[in-house]
């Protein structure tokens, strides 16, 4: 959505409300839409310059909600709401607001966080390898557990070897 000026903007109201045509001519005139001249002229008629001022545009659920009382209150349209209350966005906006006050009441209407979270959270911990965690080892059942381990290496070690010296047999009769 492009973004235009206030001296621009108020340009072209000026140059409407002077009878320089309708929001279609002046539309094709300045490259903007026709909806976007009759936002800006509803503006300024209700608001003057300060219609076409840039504006803040974060609004508390409860400045929302009587924003949509009154317009129930006085029955008006989203445009002529989104004029009274100086509220950006266009008639979307308020459109909005009221679907969900109906699908969740005021709590709906409530603003949400936007972007990413202030906080990174904390990595979990590894978890051990052993199967019982909470098992705790004395230094004579490690060293025990060390030297069957070896043991257990050194045998496979010497399977592998015998099994490889019969394969070497084996094919050393095979050649002759």
């Amino acid at each position: 959505m492009a973004k235009y000026d206030e001296k621009f903007k108020k340009s072209v109201v000026q140059d409407y409300l002077a009878g320089g045509g309708g929001y279609r001519g002046l539309a094709a005139k300045y490259g903007v839409t026709h909806g976007q001249i009759r936002h800006w002229v509803g503006s300024y008629r209700q608001n003057g310059d300060e219609g076409l001022a840039k504006k803040f545009s974060h609004y508390s659920a409860e400045f929302k909600l009587r924003v949509l009382e009154h317009m129930w209150r006085e029955e008006l349209s989203f445009n002529q709401t989104i004029h009274l209350f100086d509220l950006r966005g266009g008639g979307g906006v308020v459109s909005a607001w009221q679907r969900k006050y109906h699908e969740g009441g005021i709590t709906a209407l409530a603003p949400k966080s936007r972007g990413r979270p202030k906080q990174m959270k904390s990595p979990e911990p590894l978890k051990p390898l052993d199967e019982n965690p909470t098992e705790t080892k004395t230094l004579q059942e490690l060293q025990r557990e060390n030297e069957y381990l070896r043991a257990e290496v050194a045998y496979l070690k010497k399977l592998d070897a015998l099994v490889r010296a019969k394969q070497q047999a084996a094919q050393t009769k095979r050649k002759p």
